[in-house]
């Protein structure tokens, strides 16, 4: 498989979402239970994983956030079923490029792969070894806690004030501008919105320095560097509400007509979700002060 395929196959699983009426970056996973996770790390999936992942799951009934490769689950006591199939999930694999010339560098390029997992849920385990899994099912003020202490933990945070309307305004201005928290219809509404506005501040160029928000304008819905900036807020939103346990996805209503002008921008690049959600990784890692080397 080529690497454009990978990129064409992630991207045609989103656009089928999509004429669904699913939205995969409005959290497609349970968020009882949080984004999927590795039988092989421990660890959630990273970039555009968790939203793959949490597709399948939803279109699938699974009730499990553990995925792993059919080794994997042999290993850990498992068998998947007959005639259960597997989900494609990416990484990028590093690799130095030597230069040709004298006075060239050499250059760290990265290439998109693929392996493919399966959901515990796919399996039957012996022995009673399914691996466990604590439910993150919360009191509303613990939620609310957790949101705060995510907004409350950005390291290098822009400043913040109370207005009529909820917006970024990156430059020399860098402030978020949020409606008082009573003005929502709940307070889960009102953390989803600001985690969308605090992650296109990640993209200040004193912090990740992204080109949607470097040239201090999003433009309009359709241009590409606005699409791209907006599906980063909207999948980095995503990820910091299912550390809080907010369930992001309930607050949104699809309309046909955002669904189709998604299906646009998506369809004329097949980059475009794989790299925005590399970058809403970055963006959430970014709030929580986190670092990773890679992503997948």
């Amino acid at each position: 498989m080529t690497r454009q395929n990978v990129y064409e196959i992630v991207t045609d699983t989103v656009v089928q979402a999509l004429e669904n009426g699913t939205v995969p970056w409005h959290q497609p996973w349970n968020v009882e239970v949080g984004v999927p996770l590795s039988l092989a790390t421990g660890k959630p999936y990273r970039g555009v994983n968790p939203f793959l992942l949490g597709l399948t799951a939803l279109a699938n009934g699974y009730r499990s956030p553990w995925w792993g490769t059919l080794k994997k689950i042999n290993e850990r006591g498992g068998s998947v079923r007959k005639g259960e199939h597997s989900t494609l999930v990416v990484f990028w694999k590093s690799y130095l490029h030597k230069a040709k010339g004298d006075d060239e560098q050499d250059e760290r390029r990265f290439l998109l792969r693929y392996y493919r997992v399966f959901n515990a849920d796919q399996a039957d385990w012996a022995d009673g070894k399914e691996p466990a899994y604590a439910a993150l099912e919360r009191p509303d003020v613990e939620r609310i806690a957790a949101a705060e202490t995510i907004v409350d933990g950005y390291p290098d945070a822009p400043s913040m004030r109370t207005g009529e309307a909820a917006y970024y305004e990156p430059g020399a201005v860098d402030r978020v501008t949020m409606p008082p928290i009573e003005a929502f219809d709940s307070a889960e509404a009102y953390y989803a919105t600001l985690f969308h506005e605090l992650t296109h501040s990640t993209g200040h160029e004193s912090r990740l320095d992204r080109d949607g928000v470097r040239t201090g304008s999003f433009g309009r819905f359709g241009d590409p560097v606005y699409s791209k900036e907006e599906l980063v807020a909207e999948m980095g939103a995503a990820l910091l509400c299912a550390l809080a346990g907010i369930d992001q996805k309930a607050l949104v209503e699809n309309s046909a007509a955002y669904l189709r002008s998604w299906l646009d921008v998506l369809r004329e690049d097949s980059k475009l979700i794989v790299q925005a959600a590399a970058q809403a990784q970055h963006a959430a890692d970014h709030i929580l002060g986190t670092t990773f080397p890679e992503d997948g």
